[in-house]
């Protein structure tokens, strides 16, 4: 199989398999446990979260472990929204974010509280001027992803921080598609919170972690014991937490040299695919943009349609998001950057990563022409 869906779901990283299979043999006590076997997990439950601070430009005390980049969303927005109602009732996003943004942001708007979504512009990003405007004396926060998981489409989160933090308000950014494939400093950027997910870059799913910096007030959603500092009850996943650390630590030991190989290969694929095949129109930033994603509508194709060929030919990709699959919709993201319907409906993302090379850009190149042109004829 040829895999180019990385934005959905990574395969473990070999270094990160070793790193938390011992956490499922020998050590497994449980972290708030006082004995030898309790201490022993809790020490590395804590190692694991200094290193992470580390790599993120915050503090271990503002680290909270989740199961995923969905739970770490929902913390964030109905955390900050619980803590602070008493000072207003309004949000900020924009709406090509993640569903568990958007459909979170609904939740509380059925709640009663008032979602400004911010509509962006052809490339897929919104405009700055517009956010400031939209802030009122209610406003309790801006939620704005990192980059977008569709088109891979970078937003200018910096600014955004700025402007957030000049008017005392929570910026929430999800970064869970930017982690481990682009540098992120949550002091640089002015996030009072940050969300990520292990899956992502090469440790196992059902681990994520949410920044929460000093001083931000947030309640818990999950309510049990004092771990993660009141923040959220339950025994640590240890095993998975050891892991996202380290798949951190080996995606920031190579991020610049992958980031060149993967950019390399991307943009090879996209010129491949525009000179191999006519009628495509390329989604999404083209310089402010992951280098491991392309967004591409095929003009007189369906998706679903592609992807079953693409799939019977062995190449995995994807329509979009990968929670999105399956229900027979056009992209909420395209439709919000303004591409035609009927080529939003055609629209494939490839998203490259470690295991990639030229042989499955070859093997891709070689079969995509013909299933297309087929397609279209059919």
């Amino acid at each position: 199989m040829i895999y180019m869906d990385y934005n959905a779901t990574t395969p473990v990283h070999p270094e990160v398999l070793e790193a938390f299979l011992p956490f499922y043999r020998d050590s497994f006590g449980n972290p708030s446990s006082i004995h030898l076997a309790g201490r022993r997990v809790k020490a590395a439950v804590e190692e694991a979260r200094e290193r992470l601070a580390g790599f993120l430009g915050c503090e271990p005390v503002e680290v909270i472990f989740t199961s995923g980049g969905t739970e770490a969303d929902n913390l964030a927005i109905k955390g900050v929204a619980a803590a602070q109602g008493g000072k207003g009732n309004h949000i900020i996003t924009t709406r090509v974010e993640h569903p568990a943004v958007l459909n979170t942001c609904l939740y509380l708007e059925q709640k009663g509280y008032d979602v400004t979504r911010l509509e962006v512009d052809r490339e897929g990003l919104p405009d700055l001027a517009r956010l400031e405007a939209s802030i009122t004396g209610r406003t309790i926060l801006i939620s704005a992803m990192f980059a977008n998981n569709e088109t891979g489409t970078i937003f200018p989160v910096r600014e955004i921080g700025e402007i957030a933090s000049r008017h005392r308000i929570c910026f929430h950014c999800d970064a869970v598609q930017a982690a481990g494939k682009i540098p992120i400093d949550c002091r640089e950027m002015n996030a009072s919170l940050l969300a990520l997910s292990g899956h992502k870059l090469g440790a196992p799913q059902g681990i994520g972690a949410l920044v929460v910096r000093r001083g931000v007030k947030l309640h818990p959603l999950i309510h049990g014991g004092a771990q993660e500092r009141n923040r959220r009850g339950g025994t640590e996943n240890v095993a998975g937490i050891v892991a996202l650390a380290k798949a951190y630590e080996l995606a920031q030991g190579s991020l610049a040299a992958e980031s060149r190989r993967i950019g390399g290969l991307r943009d090879r694929l996209e010129q491949g695919i525009m000179a191999r095949v006519p009628d495509v129109l390329i989604n999404g930033d083209g310089k402010r943009r992951l280098p491991n994603t392309v967004n591409i509508s095929f003009a007189g194709v369906d998706a679903d349609s592609l992807l079953a060929n693409l799939d019977l030919a062995g190449i995995a990709v994807s329509s979009g998001a990968a929670c999105s699959s399956g229900v027979l919709r056009s992209s909420h993201v395209l439709s919000a950057m303004g591409v035609e319907p009927s080529l939003a409906k055609g629209s494939i993302r490839f998203s490259l990563g470690r295991e990639n090379d030229e042989a499955d850009l070859e093997g891709l190149l070689s079969r995509l022409p013909g299933i297309v042109e087929r397609l279209r004829a059919s």
